[in-house]
């Protein structure tokens, strides 16, 4: 690892015109000043490219855009990180902020540990709800039933590359959490710093909060394919809705299994026994 790596922060920019200036202004307030922007205008029909342009023209070399018809954000995540040239990458959606020592905090865990894969931040919103956003503590067997790393994380751009990016089937959301299982089911250490980092917008009609019941049964069943040896291991069964329900129905299917079992067991015996 260089001295003063190289850090991508990979933008998907949406009809965010209102919002994606304060985004891109956070980023280039950072202490930290190694860094790129890529913004993915993902298939915009506002303003918003045309502003992504004047930041393009201001900052020759150190931001740029790429163009795609609209496919979601974890294609546009996976574009600009295809495109990045920096060692670590930082995703970061079109109207959320960073604090100007985020990535300097990051890279230093980093080049202190080399077993790092992702580190991430305290975190407060902003917008119409205001507040610290409380994330329980990382383990792995909580982030089999939920996500406490939120997708503004910074990782390895050789860790993406090695798990194949964000799924792109995962439409409706939690791509990112799904990201962060592929990532660390197979070891790593996370690193949450203790100062606030990361600011997160709360507006209407955000995806995150706009997911029906159907959307995620569909994705919880993609979820238990892609990572039936995860949850096997941290849930004893797979993951169920409610996710918080999931270890004690496992146990107890579990447990009627076992017990069905050996009553066979017993039948067996005392037809042979005859």
């Amino acid at each position: 690892m260089s001295h003063n790596p190289l850090i991508s922060i990979v933008i998907p920019v949406y009809n965010c015109a209102g919002l994606v200036n304060e985004t891109i202004r956070s980023v280039i307030q950072s202490s930290y000043t190694h860094w790129e922007i890529i913004l993915v205008n993902d298939g915009c029909t506002d303003s918003s490219p045309a502003l992504c342009k004047e930041w393009e023209i201001k900052f020759p070399g150190k931001i740029r855009m790429i163009d795609q018809q609209n496919q979601g954000p974890a294609v546009a995540r996976n574009v600009g990180v295809f495109y990045a040239k920096g060692e670590f990458i930082l995703p970061l959606d079109s109207d959320d902020k960073i604090h100007p020592d985020y990535l300097s905090l990051a890279i230093s865990e980093f080049q202190s540990d080399s077993q790092v894969k992702v580190v991430y931040c305290e975190a407060e919103k902003f917008g119409e709800k205001t507040g610290g956003w409380k994330l329980k503590p990382f383990s792995l067997q909580q982030l089999a039933l939920d996500n406490m790393i939120f997708v503004s994380g910074v990782y390895k751009k050789q860790d993406w590359k090695q798990v194949g990016g964000y799924d792109p089937r995962l439409i409706f959301g939690w791509e990112d959490w799904e990201f962060w299982i592929n990532m660390l089911k197979r070891g790593g250490k996370v690193v949450k710093l203790p100062q606030v980092g990361f600011y997160y917008r709360i507006r209407k009609g955000s995806r995150r909060k706009s997911t029906n019941r159907e959307a995620k049964r569909m994705t919880i069943d993609l979820l238990n394919r892609k990572h039936p040896e995860f949850f096997q291991q941290h849930l004893f069964g797979p993951l169920r809705n409610p996710r918080g329900s999931s270890i004690w129905i496992n146990r107890l299917n579990n447990l009627c299994a076992g017990k069905l079992a050996g009553l066979g067991k017993s039948r067996a015996s005392l037809i042979t026994d005859k």
